[in-house]
């Protein structure tokens, strides 16, 4: 086995099936072991959604946490639509996101967006 994926998923409401084959990939990967590593960020639209209580958001990220993926949000974000308080109440670990995805990049992980 080798490789690693950094995968963003950036899609909230308005393409939640796009979401949710992020984070559905992102727990297949995981559960299966069929990479080294899998990192996962929370950018934009999805933070929002998740900060909305969107069930859907809410159970794949507990289940993505479950198996010791902690996803990454946006603090630029979060901050601007004032949802920092939702988002680490639900255990996300709160970053510039911009200098995180360069080192993953930098680091050799493949990145997928959804």
């Amino acid at each position: 086995m080798a490789g690693r994926c950094l995968v963003i998923i950036s899609s909230g409401l308005e393409n939640k099936e796009k979401a949710i084959v992020g984070f559905r990939f992102s727990l297949n990967v995981k559960r299966n072991s069929l990479l080294d590593d899998i990192r996962v960020i929370l950018f934009g639209p999805s933070e929002k959604a998740l900060a909305s209580g969107d069930m859907d958001f809410l159970k794949l990220t507990r289940d993505l946490m479950s198996l010791n993926v902690i996803p990454i949000a946006c603090r630029g974000v979060a901050k601007a639509q004032d949802i920092m308080g939702n988002l680490e109440g639900e255990g996300l670990q709160i970053e510039d996101v911009g200098p995180v995805i360069s080192n993953y990049i930098r680091e050799g992980y493949e990145v997928i967006t959804f």
